[in-house]
């Protein structure tokens, strides 16, 4: 079709926009898009949209969906469509060989308590547990269960007798508090452990994450990427008598005298490295530099060698209070060719030691650290993975909600995708996205960008026997059943496309919702939830977003291909909502397998996907930010500075951090207060400002030795400072990084007022719009406080543009029963449509909506409104 034909103007009657689009045309026989595969997009003045895709590339089509669903979102009214991923993360732990229920996230219900609540779906048995109907493999068992691994029982009290039911792999025991336990087996060793799993976990939303950010890394299990192997002795005796020494010293005097004043630390004798009051946590924290410790306590520390904690940290773990002080005699290592070895080992068994990928190093060798003894991964949940809907609503009007958190409103996200269009990065590297190849190696798949291999190849393929080893068990299957056959073709996850002469990094497939392939773990999910915050059957639990983790892509500078540096960015940023709407409002990307190129993707990543002027997007969002007071952090894909490669490390591994962070420790105000985030200042290079204060504030050092210790052996090597301060890599690339960022927002945001669209935004964002493009609006800079209180809830619920939502929320709902009440009518009114639809009640339909009508037509419906959305006068 020609641009006449689609009806784009000549290029004298064109925008500058239609212009720098070629949306117009100078020769009427000009082929619109050159004639290649194209979208056609048409609305009619009453809002219905038609459009046609002519191309096979499926991620073209999901941005459709996007676009109906978001231009539906905003003419409802509440609700927003966002491009986010999300995931639930429930904190999980490897509790051993030995566990006591009661220990652990206890909260006073007792087994009586939910066999009463719940026998709706619970038999009770009369010795005391349960059988869950919908799932018998979830068993329910009281607050006092002792699991064993090495008796394979769970047993409890009963009426002075001592019940005792078997524990078996595949059962999940879920406690009255809803923490859950079950029989693992270890997937690099010959033993079994216990993993328990809290029953409250954390949502965690990403919302505006460009291409490459790592929406869906978010919800991935970090037990796919995890490493196993042995804890290493240099001399066993020596290195025991270095523990030892460890073990008894003193740790009164470790407080600097301010820190110990401020604390009270004094009043409180410091705790047995193995006494049981003292948590391996608190151990590692122990044995962490720290700004609050003394130089000379923090000099002792670095005199130890890195391996002697791992070997510290395993005796803690590993150590049962009826060894007393006979641990030693416990820990040893084999005899090798008459000399002693090097594994270190518990009585008589390995012990085995989890390590974790975060980086790569100036030469691309991995940087591995070692993991805690009691870590294991969050269970997670996915619940978003490219189009969400949500909606923000007050959180007096919501029943059960977890009680730590008290904001005024609160955010619910929804998947909108029965399938994922997943790109497996890491599943190029054979055996390490067992995820992926488990998903590959069956049936019915979509697939792009992967080679097609012949059956000749696949038996080079399985010949190969050492690289073939290393895929997992699907692959090789898939391979092998390939490879006997005598054509056809076949995909591995290893070979994506050759694209001019080099493998595509942009392979991707169709990953069915893990929540509807495994429905255990919703169900467990909620489960969870339910008892935890002992709620009646009939209330359902409900989680709303708790944290927000933006993802940005960076990249280092390619001069050659004319791509500027964007790698600015420590691991973990947060930024004010100034300065993290300038991030939305530009939404820059670097260089991304998503993309040909970096640059912006446009308010919120939604350009060009979007049927309505992004104002209209960005109102929703700043409006559902200030509401719900969500904090918003960012992490880092790609890059961390110009050096230092992570592909999508941090996105991984951050949820766990968070998971495992209470609600006060993730507020902002708390963290700033501690010194655990600092702010950035702008400064002077080469007699130019750079504007470094628009990226908010990063984590520190402290923040990475008080959270990470709850993951990490040693947390502070996890984060080197050139990470943590990415400027220290190279200044001249840092300011150039940041000028890259201010220049993108001056140059969109000057975009809003060569069409208008400035005028669409609500008051703080037509200041924000006017200083990213000028630089001050009437003397308001980023800085005025006058500017800042813009942004804040009181700010925003008293003022008039706030209450005109609202008001027009009332109009829409009461359009909408409108019309809603007269097609039931015309429906109704003619006999054959009524016989037709005599199945569907629509009497009893029709008089609720005349009774919801009245509900939205009274008085006081748009005072209930306080703390919604609302809608945007755009609509």
């Amino acid at each position: 079709m020609t641009k006449k034909e689609l009806g784009l103007p000549h290029i004298s009657e064109a925008t500058d926009a239609q212009k720098r689009d070629e949306m117009c045309w100078e020769s009427e026989d000009e082929k619109y898009n050159n004639g290649s595969a194209f979208k056609v997009t048409c609305r009619t003045d009453e809002g219905v949209i038609v459009t046609l895709i002519a191309d096979n590339y499926f991620g073209y089509c999901k941005k459709e969906v996007k676009t109906q669903i978001s231009y539906a979102a905003n003419l409802m009214g509440r609700c927003e469509e966002e491009h986010a991923g999300g995931t639930i993360a429930y904190p999980s732990y490897n509790l051993g060989q030995e566990f006591k229920a009661n220990s652990r996230a206890y909260n006073n219900r007792t087994f009586e308590d939910i066999a009463n609540d719940y026998s709706d779906f619970i038999d009770v048995h009369p010795d005391g547990y349960g059988v869950d109907q919908n799932f018998p493999e979830v068993v329910y068992v009281p607050g006092d269960a002792f699991a064993s691994v090495e008796a394979q029982t769970v047993t409890w009290k009963r009426g002075g007798d001592k019940q005792s039911i078997p524990l078996r792999p595949g059962k999940v025991y879920v406690t009255p508090s809803g923490y859950r336990f079950r029989m693992d087996k270890h997937p690099s060793a010959p033993s079994w452990r216990l993993v328990g799993t809290l029953g409250e976990g954390a949502v965690c939303h990403k919302p505006c994450t460009v291409s490459g950010g790592g929406k869906s890394e978010i919800s991935k299990s970090l037990l796919d990427y995890m490493l196993y192997g042995p804890i290493y002795v240099n001399n066993i005796d020596f290195d025991l008598d270095q523990c030892e020494a460890i073990l008894g010293a003193k740790y009164n005097n470790r407080w600097k005298p301010e820190v110990l004043k401020k604390q009270n630390y004094d009043k409180y004798p410091s705790r047995p490295i193995l006494s049981p009051q003292r948590s391996l946590g608190s151990v590692i924290k122990l044995l962490t530099v720290s700004d609050d410790y003394t130089d000379e306590y923090n000099r002792w520390l670095e005199t130890i060698p890195n391996y002697v904690f791992a070997i510290l940290f395993a005796i803690k773990r590993l150590y049962k209070p009826e060894w007393d002080n006979d641990w030693r005699s416990h820990f040893t290592v084999d005899t090798v060719n008459g000399f002693p070895g090097h594994e270190l080992k518990v009585d008589n068994r390995t012990v085995t030691g989890s390590y974790l990928r975060v980086g790569f190093d100036k030469d691309g060798a991995w940087r591995t650290f070692k993991l805690r003894q009691d870590f294991m991964p969050c269970e997670k949940m996915s619940t978003e993975d490219d189009i969400t809907a949500s909606i923000t609503v007050p959180a007096k009007g919501v029943p059960g909600l977890n009680p730590k958190f008290e904001p005024m409103s609160v955010k619910f996200v929804k998947n909108c995708e029965y399938r994922f269009f997943q790109r497996p990065d890491e599943a190029i590297h054979r055996g390490f996205d067992e995820n992926t190849e488990r998903d590959l190696g069956g049936r019915n798949n979509f697939l792009c960008n992967y080679e097609p291999k012949t059956a000749e190849d696949a038996k080079r393929m399985v010949e190969s026997v050492v690289e073939f080893g290393q895929w997992t068990q699907p692959i090789r299957g898939l391979l092998q059943e390939a490879a006997s056959k005598d054509d056809g073709y076949v995909v591995s996850s290893a070979h994506p496309r050759i694209v001019n002469g080099r493998p595509t990094k942009n392979p991707r497939y169709l990953q069915v919702r893990p929540d509807l392939t495994d429905p255990l773990m919703p169900y467990l999910g909620q489960l969870g939830v339910q008892l935890f915050r002992a709620l009646p059957p009939t209330t359902p639990a409900l989680m709303p977003v708790n944290a927000v983790l933006v993802g940005r892509r960076n990249n280092p500078p390619e001069a050659d291909a004319g791509i500027r540096g964007l790698a600015v960015y420590n691991p973990v940023h947060y930024q004010p909502l100034p300065e993290l709407f300038m991030e939305f409002i530009s939404s820059l990307t670097g260089k991304s397998p998503s993309t040909t190129g970096a640059g912006s993707e446009g308010a919120l990543t939604k350009r060009p996907f979007n049927a309505l002027r992004p104002a209209a997007d960005l109102n929703n969002a700043l409006v559902s930010f200030v509401l719900t007071n969500m904090a918003g952090y960012s992490t880092s894909a790609g890059y961390v500075g110009p050096n230092v490669q992570v592909d999508h490390d941090i996105s991984l591994l951050i949820p766990e951090i968070v998971a495992r962070m209470s609600p006060h420790e993730i507020d902002p105000d708390y963290l700033i207060s501690e010194g655990l985030l600092e702010k950035i200042d702008d400064f002077t290079f080469e007699g130019e400002t750079i504007l470094a204060s628009r990226l908010g504030y990063r984590v520190t050092q402290a923040f990475v030795s008080r959270f990470f210790a709850r993951v990490f052996d040693n947390p502070t090597r996890v984060f080197s400072p050139e990470m943590l301060r990415p400027e220290e890599q190279s200044l001249a690339d840092f300011a150039d990084g940041v000028k890259n960022i201010t220049e993108a927002q001056q140059r969109v945001a000057l975009e809003y007022f060569e069409s208008g669209g400035v005028e669409d935004a609500c008051p703080p964002l037509k200041s924000l719009l006017h200083i990213m493009a000028h630089g001050d609006h009437d003397g308001l800079t980023p800085d005025s406080p006058e500017l800042r209180k813009m942004f804040e809830l009181d700010s925003v619920l008293n003022s008039d543009w706030y209450q005109r939502r609202l008001d027009m929320q009332q109009h829409r709902d009461i359009t909408a029963c409108q019309k809603q009440i007269a097609y039931l009518e015309s429906v109704l009114g003619d006999q054959q449509a009524a016989a037709d639809a005599s199945g569907l009640d629509l009497p009893s339909r029709l008089d609720k909506l005349r009774v919801r009508l009245a509900q939205v037509q009274a008085d006081g419906y748009v005072a209930s409104l306080q703390g919604a959305l609302g809608a945007d006068p755009l609509g």
